[in-house]
C-alpha cells in the first residue's frame, strides 16, 4: 500500500478526518496492494511484516512496492542476489510477466544464467566501458565478452 502512496490526491486533513474521498482512496490502495502480491506470487504472505519474509519473498515484495507506483519502466538492481537457482528462476519468469504487461525492465544483474534468460538485449560493460551489445546469442559469442569474463588464451 505504501507504494501507492504517490498515486493519490487525499490531503493529510482528508486523512484525519477520514472523508468518504479518503476511504474510497485507501479501499483501492488495498486492493491494488492485493494486486501486485498476487502478481509477485506472496498474496498468500500478505499479512506478515516484511522481515518474517524469506529472503526471495522480500525481493518480491520489494518488485510489488515499485509495481504499485505503475512505472512503465522498472530498473532493477541485483534482483536474485543471494537467491538460489529455484528462487532466480522464478523471478526470471515473474519478469517475463511484467514485459508480458508492457513494462520495459531495465536489469542490471551479474548471474549470467539470469542476464541471458530474462533479456532481449543484453549490454556488457568492462570497467564501466561498454564492449558488447546485442542479443544473448550474440552477446555469449562476442570476443570482446569472452577475453573480458573468460580470460584471453595464452
Amino acid at each position: 500500500m505504501v507504494g501507492r502512496v504517490c498515486r493519490t490526491s487525499s490531503s493529510v486533513l482528508d486523512t484525519i478526518l477520514m472523508l468518504p474521498g479518503e476511504r474510497r482512496e485507501r479501499r483501492a490502495r488495498a486492493e491494488r496492494a492485493e494486486e501486485m502480491l498476487d502478481l509477485v506470487g506472496i498474496a498468500d504472505k500478505r499479512l506478515s511484516f516484511p522481515k518474517e519474509l524469506p529472503y526471495g519473498d522480500q525481493k518480491r515484495l520489494e518488485i510489488a512496492r515499485a509495481l504499485a507506483t505503475e512505472p512503465k519502466l522498472l530498473i532493477l538492481d541485483e534482483p536474485t542476489q543471494g537467491m538460489v537457482a529455484r528462487e532466480a528462476n522464478g523471478i526470471v519468469k515473474l519478469m517475463g510477466e511484467l514485459t508480458a504487461r508492457n513494462i520495459t525492465i531495465l536489469l542490471i544483474e551479474h548471474n549470467m544464467n539470469v542476464v541471458m534468460s530474462a533479456s532481449d538485449k543484453v549490454i556488457v560493460l568492462n570497467f564501466g566501458q561498454k564492449i558488447a551489445e546485442g542479443t544473448p546469442a550474440e552477446v555469449r559469442a562476442n570476443p570482446h565478452v569472452i577475453e573480458a569474463y573468460l580470460g584471453a588464451e595464452a
